[in-house]
């Protein structure tokens, strides 16, 4: 596992861009699996669960080899503990795309046709706006050598505020989705149901997840 004590130097936010791009990695997977899931291939959903768990722990590795190697007597130019924060956020995201997989794959689990546009909708408004707050973070280097300020930082405050619109859009999609398990409640199982609320819960928190990291970013910015 190649280290990443030299690169602190240059930017703190190199060794959080190349965790975010294992993350990004677990992400993009939840796209293939949505799509697997949502046409009930449950031969596919079992190996594509797998691949995203595999990932998420090469992004555990990466996050543990920054853990190890981030200097604790150098000078650097945001709060190390603020550093530690975006790292763990990101890290949680990475973890949700897992047990997303996981419970994807506990049970052959049917999609009403009364919310598969409508499922689709949310998972991709979700993964989008886990996109949006990987902007935000590889806006990092620019925010950097632009000292936190200037157009750079208007920059970084209008795709915050991007992510906090999409966070909405999936939770006012999330809430849709519950009404109709909720209605569909007497013709699903005891488990089925118990899966489907995990289901969107997870994917919901995509989302969140994305939307705090932003606001994580946003804080340091406004603390410089």
């Amino acid at each position: 596992m190649r280290t990443f004590a030299n690169l602190f130097g240059k930017s703190p936010f190199v060794p959080l861009q190349s965790h975010m791009r294992k993350v990004s990695e677990c992400i993009d997977g939840l796209g293939e699996l949505f799509q697997v899931f949502i046409n009930e291939d449950h031969d596919s959903i079992g190996e594509i669960a797998r691949k995203i768990s595999k990932t998420e722990h090469e992004a555990d590795l990466v996050k543990n080899d920054i853990r190890d190697n981030l200097p604790r007597g150098l000078f650097l130019p945001v709060d190390r503990g603020k550093l530690m924060e975006i790292l763990s956020t990101q890290d949680e995201i990475a973890d949700t795309a897992e047990n997303i997989g996981v419970l994807c794959n506990l049970k052959s689990l049917p999609v009403p046709d009364t919310m598969k546009d409508l499922f689709k909708e949310f998972c991709s408004e979700s993964t989008s706006c886990f996109h949006l707050s990987r902007r935000v973070i590889e806006e990092l280097d620019e925010l950097l050598e632009s000292g936190f300020g200037g157009v750079e930082a208007d920059k970084v405050r209008e795709l915050v505020h991007a992510v906090a619109v999409k966070e909405h859009e999936v939770d006012i999609l999330q809430r849709k989705l519950l009404k109709i398990v909720f209605d569909s409640e007497d013709s699903l199982s005891h488990t089925q149901f118990y899966l489907w609320l995990r289901i969107l819960s997870e994917i919901a928190t995509v989302s969140d997840l994305s939307e705090n990291l932003a606001d994580k970013v946003r804080t340091t910015l406004e603390n410089k």
